[in-house]
């Protein structure tokens, strides 16, 4: 993607020597002055000695704080990086065997409270391992079947680890006992928490799972799914990293044309998984975390890092091709791109850390992750990555592989015009690009109103996993769902005909078809109330809240797979404005940091939440409603998660902002230099868009790789967030933005006086030296300058 050949060197070295510190990624502008004079200005054997010369790098420019840190010792720098990597390494060794699979529960909901009440009285109440015994064509009340069966009861009662173990052959309950009557259930607690839990399952399964005389034992229960679950997603992260890098590593050859360049943003991307997973593994020892987040670490560590390292190597090599010394090109780098990256990193952590506002840990994990990985990523990019490129040189540009399979010269005009004309005809076209993008975008959407929010269970995996077919064969044979019943806990002292009375009036209750118990135990007791229909249909959520304001003489407290789903809606939908007030005032806040505009930052927050809208339409449209579950290999369970669409929201939202940042950095640049509104738009989409392209591509191409998971929220998290990014990119980017800011006009960049003097002392950009072209008596649209715009644009990354 980047070609320079020889001719474009020698303009861009003129350009250089005429316009100073003038390149590519973000700092065409004005004749210098200050620290920006010196990047641009080497001396001569007449030239009088400068304040600061003490401080230059092999006769070069004067090197500021930062570039002096990263590039005085470059091998030690990387020598250092190499040495914390591999004990990044060590520490993060194993972290997948201590994080778990559930935290969709909110931990302070009454569902929470009485599971953990029952676990502790009643553990019978809450099993959690399911023995499916199959009596062949024989019934399940057949001596020899029972005898077997009473037998491997008895011994799964007898196992460490193991309590409240029950029977149908023990209890005659119908709904153990399958309604052709050849199937029937053990049931039976698994105690401690999840990873002791997952270790108890491994050391029975084995001995259960199989033949034993005349049944057929298959194992199941919500122990079995989350482990096997845990499995299968390492194994899937595993998978999607050998086809994820292979691939990226080719694209990026595309892209930059070097092998030596394409390998840098790969370092990058993989010490920033490793760093995160030793993180990941440090917290485990004082909270829990989601086994899901290590697939948002593979997928941000690689996507960020590759975003990060094309920007910032992009703006390297234009360097070089302006005749700059490497450590004069990485400080000028560091200084502009290096700058925008910082400020893309700190947007994107933003947008994560929302979660850590919800009390479910499937979330918060992901900030955890998410958080960790951006700041990795960015620190490698602007201390490793500069360090790596003073030492590589003009050798980053080595073993360009395409001429293998390129004929001639290369071509001097890149995909930078093509972008420009793009953006000038959408300029032109505004009302209608801004109208049917926006009509476009919103019909894409408009599936997501059907959503039906639920909980994640054995359908997550695939039909042939072994706990799914045991759930599927209870959800299909056997009457009143089995373990989807809620349970009501009593607590307080209760007389036989108190506890009578309260189950006539809970047994009235529409949704009831049957309530059994209660079972007391001292001053405790319970009853398990079987709705009407589906386990967490509406009329199991509504027979939930009948049962929370159904008066009782004691205490009561209910729970369930339906209190649970409840709970965790109304946890999520109490926090949600906060977390969406939090995300919009500081993104509000640091895109104004970043352009001094009022009106730019809410057109930022407004079309990234408007890229969305595709990503969210088609997760209903696909895994709710079941469309394509054929072809890309899943079971609809006719819901979507809870939790997953304020993750997806989070994660792509960041992702939007992070392309919007390089595109606006470039615009707010150029408007800064020429004063034209117009003008700036098209060059900020001409300098960008490619980069944004490519790297979106690239990222795409990362989540899909992690939508192949069989597990289905995992799928649903890489497919639809990969489909956000291109949207974005290739639609909102390209399209909406440039016809949005055409018709506000020059009123985009307005802010109030007071604003403006905040931006002045506090504002971020990517040059500050930088003065208004207005200011240097030059027409912003003379022949020169257009002269000067196409020098520079041949020398350019082509994307």
């Amino acid at each position: 993607m980047t070609e320079v050949n020889s001719a474009d060197q020698d303009r861009g070295r003129g350009a250089g020597r005429e316009r100073g510190a003038r390149g590519g990624d973000g700092t065409d502008g004005a004749p210098p002055t200050g620290e920006s004079a010196l990047a641009g200005h080497r001396p001569g054997p007449g030239d009088s000695p400068r304040p600061g010369d003490s401080a230059r790098t092999d006769g070069g420019p004067r090197v500021g704080g930062w570039t002096r840190f990263v590039t005085a010792r470059p091998r030690l720098s990387l020598l250092v990086a190499l040495v914390l990597t591999a004990l990044a390494v060590v520490a993060g060794s194993g972290v997948a065997d201590r994080l778990g699979s559930g935290g969709w529960q909110d931990p302070t909901a009454e569902s929470t409270y009485a599971t953990k009440a029952l676990e502790r009285e009643f553990p019978a109440s809450q099993p959690n391992l399911l023995l499916l015994v199959d009596s062949g064509r024989a019934t399940v009340d057949a001596p020899a079947v029972a005898a077997e069966a009473k037998r491997l009861a008895a011994r799964l009662a007898t196992e460490r680890g193991v309590t409240g173990v029950g029977s149908y052959w023990a209890s005659g309950t119908p709904a153990l006992r399958a309604e052709d009557g050849h199937e029937a259930l053990i049931a039976a607690r698994i105690t401690g928490d999840e990873k002791t839990a997952s270790e108890t399952l491994d050391r029975l399964a084995p001995s259960y799972r199989g033949t034993h005389g005349p049944v057929e034992i298959k194992v199941g229960g919500p122990v079995a799914v989350q482990h096997e679950m845990q499995t299968t997603i390492r194994e899937d992260l595993t998978r999607a990293e050998f086809i994820a890098l292979p691939v990226t590593l080719v694209l990026l050859v595309m892209v930059f044309g070097s092998a030596v360049a394409a390998l840098l943003p790969l370092g990058v991307g993989i010490v920033a998984i490793l760093g995160t997973n030793a993180v990941l593994r440090g917290l485990t020892e004082f909270t829990d975390v989601s086994v899901f987040a290590m697939n948002l670490t593979t997928a941000l560590g690689l996507g960020l890092a590759i975003d990060y390292a094309l920007f910032i190597v992009r703006r390297f090599r234009e360097e070089l091709a302006t005749g700059a010394e490497p450590v004069t090109a990485v400080g000028t780098t560091l200084r502009t791109a290096g700058r925008t990256v910082l400020f893309s990193s700190l947007t994107v952590a933003v947008s994560l850390a929302a979660m850590l506002l919800f009390p479910q840990y499937f979330l918060r994990s992901f900030a955890y992750a998410g958080i960790a990985v951006v700041l990795l990523a960015a620190a490698a990019a602007l201390i490793l990555l500069p360090a790596a490129l003073v030492l590589l040189g003009h050798r980053v540009n080595s073993l360009d592989l395409r001429r293998l399979f390129r004929r001639g010269e290369p071509r001097t005009s890149g995909d930078g015009a093509a972008w420009g004309r793009m953006a000038s005809l959408v300029m032109r076209r505004a009302p209608l690009f801004a109208v049917a993008t926006t009509v476009g975008l919103i019909v894409l959407g408009l599936p997501f109103l059907g959503v039906k929010f639920g909980t994640a269970d054995d359908r997550q995996l695939p039909s042939g996993a072994a706990s799914h077919v045991v759930q599927q064969h209870i959800r299909d044979g056997f009457p009143g769902s089995p373990g989807g019943g809620l349970e009501v806990l009593a607590e307080g002292p209760a007389t036989e005909e108190q506890y009578a009375s309260y189950k006539s009036r809970i047994a009235a209750l529409p949704e009831a078809l049957r309530v059994d118990g209660p079972l007391v135990k001292g001053d405790t007791a319970y009853f398990t109330v079987q709705p009407k229909g589906e386990a967490v249909g509406d009329g199991a959520q509504h027979l939930v809240r009948e049962l929370r304001a159904t008066e009782a003489p004691f205490g009561t407290a209910v729970t369930g797979t339906a209190a649970v789903l409840v709970d965790s809606k109304h946890a999520i939908a109490d926090r949600l404005p906060w977390a969406a007030a939090f995300i919009a005032i500081v993104t509000l806040l640091l895109v104004f940091l970043l352009t001094g505009s009022v009106l730019i930052p809410v057109q930022a927050v407004l079309l990234n939440a408007l890229s969305l809208t595709a990503m969210f339409g088609a997760v209903v449209w696909v895994f709710q409603d079941g469309h394509l579950s054929g072809p890309l290999g899943f079971t609809s369970p006719g819901s979507i998660e809870t939790t997953l669409p304020v993750l997806m929201f989070c994660v792509a939202f960041g992702l939007s902002m992070d392309y919007g940042v390089f595109l606006l950095s470039r615009m707010k640049e150029e408007y800064d230099r020429t004063g034209d509104h117009r003008e700036s738009v098209r060059f900020g989409l001409q300098r960008t868009g490619g980069l944004i392209t490519a790297a979106a591509v690239i990222l795409a191409v990362v989540m899909v790789a992690i939508g192949t998971s069989r597990v289905t929220n995992t799928k649903m998290l890489g497919l639809g967030i990969a489909l956000a990014v291109l949207m974005d990119a290739m639609v909102v980017r390209s399209l909406l933005v440039p016809a949005v800011m055409r018709l506000t006009g020059r009123a985009t960049w307005w802010a109030p006086a007071p604003l403006r003097r905040f931006h002045d002392r506090f504002g971020l950009s990517e040059d500050e030296t930088r003065e208004p072209a207005a200011t240097q008596g030059e027409d912003p649209g003379s022949p020169s300058e257009q002269t000067d715009d196409r020098d520079r644009d041949r020398v350019e990354v082509r994307g």
